[in-house]
Formats: C-alpha cells, structure tokens, sequence
C-alpha cells in the first residue's frame, strides 16, 4: 500500500486483529454464521497483507495476482449466496489489486500503463463509487451500534430473576459452552464493531490509490 508507512501499519494492526476475530468465530453457530464468519475473517487477513506498506516490506510481484485470483474466487462465492456487502469487498480488494500491478508496470517501464490496464491511480470513478460506499456504510454500521449500547443499559433482559440483592439473570439452559456460544451468543456491538472497523480500514485503503 502507498502512503505514509505508519498509517499502513495501524491498517495492519487492525485488520488483523478483526480478522482473527471473525476467525475464531467461524468454528460456531449455523451453516450460514460461519460461512459470513470465513467471508468476514477472509477479508479482514487479506486486506491486512495488502495494507503493508510498500516502502518497508517489499511483496512478490505476482501477489497482486493471488489477490485478484483469491478474491475474485470469493466474489463469485458472495455472489452465489447472495452477499451483496461481501461482494462489493472482494470486487474492491480485486480492484485494488489491478491498480497495483498497474502501478508495478508502470515503475518498472517508466511510461503510462498501456491501453486496456488501469491507471496507478485506478479509475477515479471507480474509487469514488467505492468510497462512497464504504462511507455509507461505515456510518449506517456505526449508527446501529447506538441501540444495542442502549438497550444494554437500559436494564436486565428478559427472563432475569429478582432476588433480595437485585435482579439475577435466569440460569442458561446450554451454559456458556453450549450450542449457543460462539458467533451466535457473540456480543452483537463487537460484531458490529468489527465490521465498521473494516469499513474504515477499506476507505483508507482506497484512499492511497
């Protein structure tokens, strides 16, 4: 990624760290939680290898093809079940791949990429459907967030016990290593989180173009 080193390494930090979250969440809860978890954790860890800064870690000059083939793979996968926020992340990591091999090419030959291939820069039309999107959408994300704090404090959830010292919780059923837990009892507001949190990194992604 281009751009100033540090902010390529803050990118690093956090796509990672979301990344191995929805990592871990993929081994629980139904068929389609944990096939939105691998998307999910997919995105995070590869938006993480793309975010390295290029003037400190040099990659291979055929990664920007594994990226476009891997998640172009993803796209149609989206695209099969009907994910049209997972679809629009891998059409943007497949774009932000070309624009990198455009830009390869267009170092390594000292002239202006040749016809048919996407400028250094990507297509500026492109990139601005794209960050408008993930400006949408982190903001839509960011505002669902608030209820679920609210409904928090608002008070004990249903089923809660009174007792003399306060309102106690109703025994769980399946226990907290139950079929329940996981990406199903996951906090809804650290999923959320999670998902504003690649929001934001994809936009700053897409700014370095």
């Amino acid at each position: 990624m281009h751009g100033p080193p540090w902010v390529g390494w803050l990118l690093v930090v956090l796509c990672t760290a979301t990344g191995a979250y929805c990592l871990s969440r993929v081994g629980a809860g139904g068929a389609a939680q944990r096939r939105e978890a691998r998307g999910e954790a997919l995105m995070g860890l590869g938006m993480a290898v793309m975010a390295l800064p290029m003037s400190v870690v040099v990659q291979p000059s055929w990664s920007p093809w594994v990226f476009a083939a891997v998640f172009g793979a993803a796209g149609l996968w989206a695209l099969a079940h009907r994910h049209p926020h997972h679809l629009v992340g891998c059409a943007a990591m497949v774009y932000m791949a070309l624009a990198m091999t455009a830009a390869a090419g267009t170092g390594a030959a000292g002239h202006t990429a040749h016809a048919g291939h996407a400028a250094p820069g990507g297509v500026p039309v492109l990139t601005g459907l794209l960050l408008a999107y993930y400006a949408v959408f982190v903001v839509a994300a960011g505002l669902r967030l608030a209820p679920a704090g609210a409904v928090a404090a608002a008070g004990p959830p249903a089923g809660s016990v009174a007792t003399a010292d306060g309102p106690a919780d109703a025994p769980d059923v399946a226990g907290p290593s139950g079929p329940s837990a996981g990406i199903g009892s996951a906090r809804p507001e650290l999923i959320g989180a999670c998902r504003v949190a690649m929001g934001i990194g994809m936009f700053a992604m897409l700014l370095t173009l």
